[in-house]
């Protein structure tokens, strides 16, 4: 029993250890052959990035204009001039937040792509 545990772990660490080199040789390839691209993965990561905070702008624009709208509609009630403008001053804070937070993931993205010599 001794020897079986034995010998499974010296086949585990030998597959742990050789999985990665074999990964390397075909894992480039494969991404060509099933349509994948070659494209390197922190540029892909970056995209996806672009479109969730494009999303997320256009969002914030949408609570701006929501806001705008019920500024209008408020028929001069200071109650719903308050509420409104509360909501246009969150649309305004979130786009702010998303402008940050965009510049920092290019930021980082970028870094990291000069760094390993990807670029």
């Amino acid at each position: 029993m001794k020897k079986l545990i034995v010998l499974s772990t010296l086949v585990t660490i030998f597959a742990l250890t050789v999985m990665p080199a074999l990964a390397l040789e075909t894992g480039i390839n494969y991404g060509t052959y099933t349509g994948l691209g070659t494209k390197d993965l922190r540029e892909g990561i970056m995209n996806v990035v672009n479109v969730l905070l494009g999303f997320l702008g256009i969002l914030a624009i949408i609570i701006i204009l929501w806001g705008g709208f019920r500024w209008l509609t408020s028929g001069g009630s200071e109650e719903k001039v308050g509420e409104a403008k509360k909501i246009i001053t969150a649309g305004i804070i979130g786009l702010v937040i998303i402008f940050v937070s965009f510049a920092i993931a290019s930021f980082v993205i970028s870094q990291l792509i000069t760094a390993t010599g990807a670029a």
